[in-house]
């Protein structure tokens, strides 16, 4: 229901992070078809391969002859690993801080990344499509106890985006093209208490009356679940220079989600674990590509990509609950109060993509691909919420011709962290102890996808 949306695609979640990381920057993901992946999605908004093409420019529709459809999906494998280690600081230990490892081996699930396109030609002028796929998930979790968890136990974000998309042809030189993007989201995020607040409930020193307030180990902080949809657009171009050399343009604008959710957990409501309602708004941010299409031979091309995301619109998350401390504007003229759950300090990133393809023989089609994704923060702004690093990509793939109108597409991608990723991140806890997390980010993914296309 629209009134239980969530905080989900918004907060993002402690260490989902660390699976997008190694995919894209931020929390958003690359994924959209096997087609596009054997080549690393260089020269995306200049291809038209199949009617997957529109996920990235409409305009490229123009270039699809009669009726297509195009189902696939990607397997996403991350080994994802965050080591470091947790200090508590409190007059309760006099000038020597409590240190314990705080490591979290493999927190990132293996998810699939399905897609589905669709494409019908009107006239020689006119196509239109259909897309639907998924732009932000995957889960990751903790033990409720971890000595970590304090900043977040589990996240688990699902994404669907349905995309309607027109393309014109002006002539045998331009195509241009526009559509809607329809965001709907699930999910959930939470924080528990971790195993070591109990040790520190029984120290002698602690008051009892202050003791008892404390929650225990695995006890839950912060709950926050629901869905969401919100709509945003899309443009593109294209300009076919001469037979061998195109060039593509595309622009996603951002999607402004006003998020209303439940939330849970004795962080709230006096330290009541009740469910309250909740606001967070969020701007995902818009995406821009600009690409290049080169055949050099009859079988050989190359491809190339210069992507930019406006990641600077995502500074900081702020939510929002009933209460009587801080009035905004509302429909039914309730004041709210307001709850700073993460300062991000995101800046705009750059994707640089260089791919080829090599048409073997009648029914093969090869095609691999080198990509670099640069980081979407600064080391010093590195959250475990979302500790963004660079990365590289390397993929392989290939178009099988099973049949006169049928083609199968195969990829295999391997995407390392690139650099250091260092973790550096501090809370009060009631104001009894400053608990601090130190380490880093640390892991690689496998990507693995396959896309039928078939043409009438």
């Amino acid at each position: 229901m629209m009134n239980k949306r969530i905080i989900s695609l918004a907060v993002i979640g402690v260490l989902l992070g660390c699976v997008s990381h190694v995919q894209a920057a931020g929390f958003q993901l690359a994924e959209y078809s096997a087609t596009g992946q054997g080549r690393a999605f260089a020269g995306e908004a200049a291809m038209a391969d199949n009617a997957s093409t529109q996920a990235r420019n409409p305009a490229m529709l123009t270039y699809l002859e009669g009726t297509s459809f195009s189902a696939g999906g990607i397997y996403v494998m991350p080994n994802v690993d965050v080591t470091g280690d947790i200090s508590i600081a409190s007059p309760l230990f006099g000038s020597q801080a409590m240190t314990m490892n705080a490591d979290a081996i493999d927190v990132a699930d293996n998810a699939v990344v399905p897609n589905f396109y669709f494409s019908y030609q009107i006239n020689d002028s006119w196509t239109w499509g259909m897309a639907v796929n998924s732009n932000y998930g995957l889960t990751t979790e903790l033990p409720a106890d971890h000595a970590a968890a304090i900043f977040g136990s589990e996240t688990s974000v699902t994404t669907v985006e349905f995309n309607p998309n027109i393309a014109y042809k002006i002539n045998q030189a331009f195509s241009v093209g526009a559509g809607l993007r329809i965001v709907y989201g699930e999910g959930s995020i939470g924080a528990s208490a971790p195993g070591w607040i109990d040790g520190l409930k029984a120290h002698p020193s602690l008051p009892a009356d202050v003791a008892a307030a404390l929650p225990a180990g695995g006890a839950s902080l912060k709950s926050m679940e629901g869905d969401d949809i919100a709509m945003g657009w899309k443009v593109g171009a294209s300009w076919q220079i001469n037979p061998a050399h195109r060039l593509g343009f595309a622009y996603h604008s951002g999607v402004e989600l006003e998020l209303d959710g439940a939330v849970s957990g004795l962080l709230y409501i006096g330290g009541q674990d009740v469910d309250i309602g909740a606001q967070l708004p969020l701007e995902l941010p818009a995406f821009a590509e600009l690409a290049s299409y080169h055949q050099l031979s009859e079988n050989w091309a190359m491809h190339a990509s210069v992507n930019w995301t406006q990641w600077s619109v995502f500074d900081e998350l702020v939510a929002y609950f009933p209460g009587e401390v801080k009035p905004i504007d509302s429909s039914d003229g309730k004041s709210m109060e307001s709850d700073l759950v993460k300062e991000e300090n995101f800046k705009d990133n750059w994707r640089f993509a260089l791919g080829s393809t090599y048409q073997l023989n009648n029914q093969w089609l090869l095609r691999t691909g080198i990509a670099y994704d640069n980081t979407a923060v600064d080391d010093e702004y590195r959250t475990m919420t979302i500790p963004d690093s660079d990365r590289l990509w390397l993929s392989v793939g290939a178009g099988y011709q099973a049949f006169e109108n049928l083609t199968v597409d195969f990829a295999v991608t391997y995407i390392k962290a690139y650099g250091d990723a260092p973790i550096n991140e501090s809370m009060n806890l009631m104001d009894l102890a400053q608990v601090s997390f130190d380490g880093e980010a640390v892991g690689d993914v496998w990507l693995v996808g396959m896309q039928l296309s078939y043409k009438l």
